[in-house]
């Protein structure tokens, strides 16, 4: 999982993201601040979804995670997040849906290092990696899970080699991202193309542009952790809600989509 920088509006985020924004908006926010970096999902009639006390304050980016992760039973299966961030998508899973083992994985080595440091339950793990280039063997797990990550890959037909690749036949890709309408065609071609079989798939603007109107964690840490300087690039960044990413998602312009693929 990663902060959903908008290409399309700033140049800059384009060519240096995937090496420098991510550990920039890191170091900015701070990881304790922000276990969950997506934004958010709510229905109508809300989700409701039962949390504990101390997960309220993320309960949206919590709802796109179990959202995207109950598709199908995770139960006793070997789980893979790949852009795991902050971790707090993988830990809350893991105490949720019972998988036999849960294993997150990110470029961002401030991130891992944060991870391991925060999250201590048994069968979750952590490991630095490419998401182009999996650090494990064929066939190695059940489920594959992927929050609002991948429009930030440079050569994302690779990644979707890679998921086919660790997957063991009948596992689950379970997905959720976005994309300006321009790159709507690359992108749904880029996923016929994958060696997996499309199960179902949403669009879940609606969703949420309800979680941005009901508000999020990203508001505050604006306002009191980002330097002056760089506020107007990290709104944009993390699309709050007055935005220009929010109203191109009202428009349309943006595409929010959620997945469910599976190996055959």
């Amino acid at each position: 999982m990663a902060f959903v920088n908008r290409f399309s509006f700033n140049p800059f985020i384009v060519k240096f993201f995937p090496k420098y924004w991510y550990p920039f908006l890191t170091r900015t926010f701070g990881a304790d601040k922000a276990l969950f970096l997506n934004m958010g999902y709510e229905e109508d009639p809300p989700m409701a979804l039962p949390l504990v006390a101390s997960e309220e304050p993320n309960r949206f980016c919590i709802q796109l995670y179990h959202r995207t992760a109950t598709q199908t039973d995770r139960s006793g299966k070997r789980m893979l997040e790949v852009s795991c961030g902050h971790g707090g998508g993988a830990a809350y899973l893991m105490r949720t849906l019972g998988p036999a083992s849960y294993t997150g994985l990110d470029l961002n080595p401030s991130a891992i290092n944060f991870c391991r440091k925060r999250h201590h339950l048994s069968g979750l793990d952590f490991v630095r990696g490419n998401a182009e280039s999996l650090p494990f063997a064929d066939q190695s797990f059940d489920a594959v899970i992927n929050v609002e990550a991948s429009h930030g890959y440079p050569r994302f037909p690779r990644f979707l080699a890679e998921v086919a690749r660790v997957l063991r036949p009948g596992g689950h890709f379970l997905y959720t991202d976005l994309r300006r309408c321009g790159s709507f065609t690359e992108w749904e071609m880029a996923l016929a193309g994958a060696r997996l079989r499309l199960l179902s798939q949403a669009v879940i603007n609606a969703q949420v542009q309800r979680a941005f109107k009901k508000g999020s964690w990203t508001q505050d840490l604006i306002s009191h952790r980002a330097p002056a300087f760089s506020r107007g690039l990290v709104r944009d960044a993390i699309g709050v809600r007055d935005s220009k990413f929010c109203d191109a998602l009202q428009s349309g312009e943006f595409s929010y989509r959620v997945y469910y693929f599976a190996k055959d």
